[in-house]
């Protein structure tokens, strides 16, 4: 399996994960203000899923283009 075929699973696993926080995301908010404690870390989750995904995107773009 070559680079590029192994980020874009990677991608895909990553892409999925980062939807299912923000599930997790949206499904907290509609809960307010029970578990209101728990905003912080439901949306560093999503957030760093995200930003994981944006990254890893972001390297399979530079390696088409290579």
């Amino acid at each position: 399996m070559s680079d590029i075929d192994a980020l874009k699973d990677e991608i895909k696993k990553l892409n999925a994960r980062a939807t299912q926080k923000k599930m997790d995301l949206h499904d907290l908010s509609e809960e307010l203000p029970q578990n209101w404690q728990s905003i912080l870390t439901v949306a560093q989750e999503a957030f760093d899923a995200y930003r994981t995904l944006t990254e890893k995107r972001a390297a399979l773009k530079a390696l088409e283009q290579a």
